[in-house]
């Protein structure tokens, strides 16, 4: 029976009192706040960001493991200085007695701290989650190698859709793939191993149905749009000529409205596939067409191509086959000078000035800093010191800044757009007329351009007052053509369009 008046037995010793412990344990739990507070965040938000998992799952844990280090850390270090200096009560270097005014407020100013930490760790862990949802991080923060692609973007149709919406989508899955190929990524641009220009397409982007499909409905996608295409020819007057065309968009469903037009090719009554034997799918030797009410199915070849395509190699056609470009947009050099001439921006009283600015915009220049400096040289050259001079000069350089990029070797020619034909073969990459069965019976057809479009009005501005609602055969400005000749063949974005 222990003696009631005997003396207490002595305190056993805790290590873990300590500055750096304390410290530690207010560190670590800030990190497990921010996880808790993150873990919350992400699933009662209205719209998932693939990001999130970054913070979650790796920075928050390295706040807390890091704390946790120190806590384990000060144990270590006190324990030692223990076994060194053996002192009654377990040599513990902090002990907190309140009757002490000093120890009272050095405990309020330590306990004021930590909550000012917990708060601006909850604070931070909020403006570092939007953050990450912004343009920002992705285009110039995280990735400044993608400059041209963050520029373009900016002045593309799809301006205010977060990067990681097209990129990544919602679900763990495809944000876990994105970030393993990343990891090349990051190799390359830590270390200036990355290719100038960037290769396109991007191989892993994730199917077009699972990214594309959430805004676009491809069975609402019915009915005709009326389009107006402004040129100027490259001659001295600068003459304009306008095509207006209706778009025959269809698509959609039978009972919803017109079944066909350019987006039979994305109907669930069709599956296109196709193999192409270049990286920017710009060859198409073989194409099969099956039809998922009959279940027939049809095989292409052209040229030479027999066979089949190598394993692996069969794409299934979706909305980035022609929508190639929905995002990071380069303008070729041609339609920037017609749109600013369009706009009023480059002046067409100055003599053959569609040529000359084309001609400005596409010389070999090294740096961006040069090509400002050579299209002012090269315009005041041709034009002197005419009043509508320096507002081209203007003009052309900002078109150089949105849409050329030397030190990455990026601009239109780097990067086809296979929407319509004109500069790329885009559309005629299959419509060529030289694409056969196997008995060549069946061919798919280029001739037949009202099946995508109607040409309502055509020629100078005189002549677009004259609407044709039945069609009207198109009238090159230049005259007669060598019918086996593309629009590509000649219109390449350069001074040869026209």
């Amino acid at each position: 029976m222990r003696d009631e008046f005997a003396p207490p037995p002595p305190e056993r010793p805790s290590y873990f009192k300590n500055w750096l412990s304390l410290t530690g344990a207010i560190t670590a739990t800030g990190g497990m706040f921010a996880f808790v507070f993150l873990v919350a965040i992400d699933t009662f938000a209205h719209e998932t960001n693939p990001y999130i998992g970054i913070l979650t799952y790796l920075v928050a844990p390295v706040f807390l493991i890091f704390g946790l280090a120190m806590v384990f850390a000060g144990w270590w270090v006190q324990r030692r200085q223990a076994s060194r200096r053996p002192v009654a009560g377990g040599s513990q270097l902090l002990a907190i007695d309140l009757s002490r005014p000093t120890h009272r407020r050095y405990l309020a100013m330590f306990g004021s701290g930590a909550l000012l930490f917990l708060l601006l760790t909850a604070f931070g862990s909020y403006q570092t989650y939007h953050f990450t949802e912004s343009v920002t991080f992705c285009g110039a923060t995280c990735h400044k190698v993608m400059q041209p692609e963050f520029i373009t973007y900016q002045h593309g149709a799809h301006a205010r859709v977060s990067c990681a919406d097209c990129h990544i989508g919602s679900g763990a899955s495809w944000y876990v793939k994105s970030k393993i190929s990343g990891i090349y990524q990051v190799y390359g641009t830590t270390f200036n191993k990355y290719e100038r220009p960037i290769k396109t397409p991007i191989k892993n982007l994730r199917p077009a149905q699972e990214t594309c499909e959430r805004c676009h409905w491809p069975e609402k996608f019915t009915g005709n749009l009326d389009r107006s295409y402004v040129h100027y020819l490259s001659d001295k007057k600068n003459t304009p000529y306008t095509v207006r065309l209706s778009l025959r968009v269809g698509g959609g469903q039978p009972g919803n409205g017109f079944f066909g037009g350019i987006h039979w090719h994305m109907n669930v009554a069709n599956r296109v596939e196709y193999y192409a034997s270049d990286r920017q799918h710009q060859t198409i030797p073989w194409v099969r067409i099956t039809s998922t009410a009959t279940g027939e199915v049809r095989v292409f070849r052209a040229g030479d191509f027999q066979g089949e395509p190598p394993a692996g190699s069969i794409r299934v056609m979706d909305c980035m086959d022609c929508h190639n470009r929905p995002a990071h947009a380069y303008q070729t050099a041609n339609q920037a000078v017609e749109t600013g001439m369009a706009l009023g921006k480059i002046g067409t009283a100055l003599p053959g000035v569609k040529k000359a600015a084309v001609e400005a915009l596409t010389k070999e220049y090294a740096t961006n800093a040069q090509a400002i400096e050579g299209i002012a040289v090269a315009l005041r050259k041709k034009y002197g010191a005419a009043e509508e001079v320096a507002p081209a000069i203007a003009a052309v350089q900002r078109i150089y800044q949105e849409d050329f990029f030397p030190q990455m070797k990026a601009d239109w020619r780097a990067y086809p757009s296979d929407i319509g034909h004109k500069d790329w073969p885009g559309c005629f990459r299959c419509h060529d007329d030289k694409h056969h069965t196997a008995d060549n019976n069946v061919a798919i057809r280029a001739s037949d351009c009202t099946a995508c479009h109607t040409i309502l009005a055509q020629g100078r501005d005189d002549e677009l007052t004259r609407l044709a609602p039945q069609g009207m055969e198109f009238k090159h400005p230049g005259g007669g053509l060598d019918p086996d000749l593309l629009c590509s063949d000649c219109h390449n974005g350069g001074i040869q369009g026209k």
